[in-house]
Formats: C-alpha cells, structure tokens, sequence
C-alpha cells in the first residue's frame, strides 16, 4: 500500500520545481528567497522518496536505504523551515498593518478597560501581542491553517532527525491534524495560501 502511494508521487518532483521556477519572479525578495528554497528542497525531498520507491519495489538494488531516507528527511525538514520562515514574515507583516488600523487600535483599547484583571495578570505587552497575533490571524484563515500545517508537519523530521525525540502518539496526531488542514484547503480553494 505505502509502495503505491508512493508511486502517485513521482510527479511531484516536477510540480514542485515548476512552483520554485514560478516563485522566482516573486517582487518581495524574502518570500522569493524562502518560497524558492522550499520548493527546490522539497523537489530534493521526493527525488530521494522516489530514489527509495524504486529500491523498495526492487528496480534499484545499490544504494543506501538509511542515508537515503536521512537526506530525505533533511531536505522534507529544510523545506519546512523555510515555508515557517515565509508564515512569520507574512505573519509580521499583517500584524504590523493590522496593529495601524484605527479599528483595531480602538479594539485593543475596549480589550485592556474591559478587563483590567486579566491585563494585571498577563504581562501587558504579551497581552497585547497576543490580541494582534489573533486579530491578524482572523482576518487570513488561509495564512493560520498554513502555518498550523507546518508546525504539525515539522514534528516528523525533528523526530526522525534525532532533533526533538517525541513519541509516537505525538506525531500521529499533529499527522492527523495536518492531513485535516490539507483535504480542508483543497475542498475550499480559498483556505490555501497564495503564493
């Protein structure tokens, strides 16, 4: 079963250099930097998955199934850090246009006179930052669910890196809220991030 998915996946490579051509002509240099090197890495990433297909299904006998799946992992990470890199730009980004919006700004005031309790408990600058993070994120549902994606996502290879040792458990549900996240953008297009 796991060899035939993975033969479904033998064109990805080629789709994810096409989307690493097509990032190279992004105007904003930090997404044209991390949105390039992700897909370059994550065409690297299936190149060894594929590499591994063939020698399971025994049409390559010569190579190294640990180090290959290492670099595979390597690559899968790389690409991960560098989609995170590009949701804490955007992310930074909106929250610096959303905390200059009036709207917002009498928001955040209505927040911090109608609960000056919760404000004397929670250090007045986390509260704030925290009510612009979520004020920023609500306002691009698409941006929240990539970025929980990712962070779901990134569990795996820090696991099998050796980086972050985690169980099991752990990584089958931040896999099963990732697999929700996919099928949920790609039953509503506009819950994916562009570009």
């Amino acid at each position: 079963m796991s060899s035939g998915r993975k033969l479904f996946r033998l064109g990805n490579t080629v789709n994810s250099i096409d989307a690493a051509k097509g990032t190279l002509y992004l105007t904003d240099p930090v997404l044209r930097l991390c949105l390039t090197l992700a897909n370059l890495s994550r065409a690297l990433y299936f190149i060894c998955d594929n590499v591994l297909w063939a020698r399971n299904v025994g049409l390559i006998h010569d190579i190294g199934k640990d180090r290959w799946s290492m670099n595979a992992m390597r690559y899968y990470f790389f690409s991960l850090v560098m989609n995170l890199a590009r949701d804490a730009y955007v992310i930074a980004q909106l929250m610096v246009k959303k905390s200059q919006e009036k709207q917002y700004q009498q928001k955040a005031n209505q927040h911090l006179s109608d609960s000056p309790d919760v404000a004397s408990v929670i250090i007045p600058p986390l509260d704030a930052f925290l009510l612009l993070l979520i004020e920023s994120l609500r306002s691009h549902p698409a941006l929240a669910l990539d970025t929980i994606k990712n962070l779901c996502d990134i569990f795996l290879p820090l696991d099998k890196l050796g980086i972050y040792q985690t169980n099991a458990g752990l990584v089958g549900i931040c896999g099963l809220v990732s697999s929700f996240v996919g099928i949920l953008s790609v039953l509503k297009p506009n819950l994916k991030i562009k570009p």
